[in-house]
């Protein structure tokens, strides 16, 4: 039973402190602003986008997408190392990176909405539906002439295309990934609110 436990538990804290760099933070503060204080207040690549262009803000996008690659891998890794769980080690430490996104040890818990960090820990979870919502998001762009509407449709659809591929207990626990974006989104507009 411990020996089970733990890579649960490394992976959740390696994902956690992962998950915690603030990258938009970092980013803006060399353009002498924080995000957290201007547009939508959302530290996050869709702000930067906005406050600096595409250019400045592609170093949040890969940042950020990393972030939930990391942790994924690194779950991986202490799993070899242990000869841990690996799928419940490998949502916990993509579970982990998106909480310390959303509240971040390193920026005094005031976070993006995570994403991103979701997006890059499906790349390890399942890489081949995340190649198919890549290629989903690329051909509604163009279709669109919207990355927005493109990003919208790969990150959204991830769970419809991994049915392809996994389990349905395994696409379960990406829809309670996902809950974490809904719950992020819910506090911004209650946030927006008040």
């Amino acid at each position: 039973m411990f020996s089970e436990v733990m890579p649960v538990v490394a992976s959740v804290i390696v994902g956690y402190l992962l998950g915690s760099v603030p990258v938009a933070v970092l980013v803006a503060r060399s353009h002498g602003f924080d995000p957290r204080g201007v547009g939508d207040r959302n530290p996050g690549f869709w702000n930067m986008k906005e406050q600096l262009g595409w250019r400045a803000a592609v170093p949040v996008f890969a940042g950020d997408l990393l972030k939930g690659t990391a942790a994924g891998l690194a779950a991986l890794l202490i799993c070899a190392l242990t000869d841990g769980p690996r799928l419940p080690s490998l949502y916990a430490a993509v579970a982990a990176a998106m909480i310390g996104h959303a509240w971040p040890v390193f920026a005094r818990f005031r976070g993006g909405r995570s994403v991103l960090t979701f997006a890059g820990g499906m790349a390890v979870i399942s890489p081949a539906a995340f190649a198919l919502a890549l290629v989903a998001l690329v051909l509604v762009a163009l279709v669109t002439r919207s990355f927005a509407i493109g990003a919208r449709v790969g990150v959204f659809g991830l769970p419809v295309l991994e049915l392809l591929f996994d389990p349905a207990l395994q696409v379960a626990a990406t829809g309670a990934l996902m809950c974490l974006i809904g719950l992020r989104f819910g506090q911004a507009a209650l946030a927006d609110r008040g």
